[in-house]
């Protein structure tokens, strides 16, 4: 009866061996299997450009409004709050599209790798990562 038991705890063991463990057998130390790949978006970076333009409309537009003392404050909140707005802007007007490739290793570990153009594979096929940590799909 025990050998029965051990004999379905192994069963069972080896029926959740990952299918990238079969694969991962063959595979040389630096190639892994594509588990995703998927378009994300990447915001850009604000800068001064977009926090002195915000800052100008939105001091201009707060000296629109009240007198005094209030105009002053108004001007003031204007122009940081235009600066915020502004460095927002730039933001988004900067941000650009990656395509990230998450992979597998054979040593069971997974990395990510970004790029600007679509890659050349898809998921479940094996891509050797090069010297330059650039992955490159296997024929």
């Amino acid at each position: 009866m025990r050998h029965l038991a051990l004999a379905a705890t192994l069963l069972a063991t080896l029926a959740a061996v990952p299918a990238w463990a079969d694969k991962n057998k063959s595979l040389c130390p630096t190639c892994g299997v594509v588990q995703s790949v998927q378009q994300e978006k990447r915001d850009g970076q604000g800068g001064a450009l977009g926090m002195v333009g915000g800052a100008v409309v939105g001091g201009l537009l707060g000296n629109q409004v009240g007198g005094g003392t209030g105009k002053t404050l108004a001007t003031i909140g204007g122009a940081v709050g235009g600066a915020y707005v502004g460095n927002e802007v730039q933001k988004k007007a900067t941000s650009q599209k990656v395509w990230v490739t998450r992979v597998r290793m054979k040593d069971g570990g997974e990395r990510s790798f970004e790029q600007a153009a679509q890659p050349a594979w898809r998921a479940g096929q094996v891509v050797r990562v090069n010297d330059q940590g650039v992955p490159v799909l296997l024929p």
